[in-house]
């Protein structure tokens, strides 16, 4: 979906649904109640990460439905769960930097992209992938950490992934990595995670803002209930499968990146002492399965995406309305 289609389609009158922006947000309540609503979300997502990133340090190329089996055989279901602690530690103060620094920035830069003289979908394409890409840079500072340890307490005993050492759980993991490879083993993969990420949150928040536009702007006049109002269940259904195609060319431009990333914090800072560059990785990876080794994991990446975003855009609505300062006004909103 180009910015051309979703100029023309601006061109067409389309009422979208008030955004709540940040000085709307009783921010108390839009911390706690996000902290548990995404709690909930990681846990029923969490299995795919793990067969993500279980794909992307193999050194052989497994189909994801016969490692899913395979876990299952030798580890049992707490093997889809390794590492479940130490990542749900890290969600909750890495949610609340990403979604504080996200509403301000979209809040703030709509309101000056548009006093700049864009038109209302440039403004609001630019305010979205400026906030995910903010959102995203503030997230990684607690993220990275915590994403270094979780992913090497998911592999760890995986059959078929070599790794050097074994951890006794999350806190053994921080504390054997501190000993071994000091502050810096925390954030390994550090800079290609922002290089990963912050593009990933950029392209997705831009297309979702077109993606959603365009999508509402078809199917509005279709969807509406007797009261003339557009349903829930139409608005939830516009917002999921907005996310997915936001998904989905995310998950494509970001990949091979985000192998490497995987593959900096676990394997190669699993082997040694000895400091591995980004250019040898690659090199590894090539030399393991061609540039399609890039690729491992695209499957349960663009799924865990695709689920997760759809999850998340629907949940993060909801969550946006019930942390409203005034209910009442919001009823205006729709």
């Amino acid at each position: 979906m180009s910015l051309r289609v979703a100029e023309d389609d601006s061109r067409i009158e389309i009422n979208l649904p008030t955004d709540i922006n940040w000085d709307m947000l009783d921010k108390s309540k839009f911390f706690y109640l996000g902290a548990a609503l995404f709690s909930g979300v990681s846990s029923m997502l969490y299995p795919v990460v793990v067969l993500k990133t279980r794909q992307q340090v193999l050194l052989k190329d497994t189909p994801c439905f016969k490692m899913a089996l395979s876990i299952l055989r030798h580890e049992g279901f707490k093997g889809f769960y390794r590492g479940f602690g130490t990542s749900l530690m890290g969600t909750i103060p890495a949610r609340a930097l990403y979604m504080g620094a996200l509403e301000m920035t979209k809040s703030n830069l709509a309101c000056a992209t548009l006093k700049m003289g864009f038109s209302e979908v440039k403004a609001t394409a630019i305010a979205n992938a400026a906030a995910g890409l903010s959102a995203a840079m503030a997230a990684q500072l607690v993220w990275t950490p915590i994403d270094v340890v979780s992913q090497r307490l998911m592999v760890q005993g995986g059959k078929g992934v070599k790794t050097t050492m074994m951890y006794n759980g999350g806190m053994d993991a921080f504390r054997s990595i501190i000993r071994r490879e000091g502050v810096r083993g925390l954030y390994k993969g550090f800079g290609i995670s922002i290089l990963t990420y912050a593009p990933s949150n950029a392209v997705w928040w831009a297309s979702y803002s077109m993606a959603y536009r365009a999508i509402y702007g078809s199917v509005h006049s279709y969807s509406l209930n007797k009261e003339g109002h557009f349903g829930g269940g139409s608005m939830i259904a516009v917002q999921g499968l907005s996310a997915t195609i936001a998904s989905g060319l995310s998950a494509l431009v970001t990949m091979p990146l985000d192998t490497i990333k995987t593959r900096t914090q676990v394997l190669e800072g699993d082997r040694s002492n000895r400091k591995i560059s980004v250019g040898q990785t690659v090199r590894n990876l090539v030399r393991e399965g061609g540039l399609s080794a890039c690729y491992r994991g695209l499957g349960p990446r663009w799924a865990s995406m695709s689920i997760s975003a759809t999850t998340m855009i629907t949940t993060y609505e909801s969550l946006k309305k019930m942390s409203t300062k005034n209910q009442d006004f919001y009823g205006f909103l729709n």
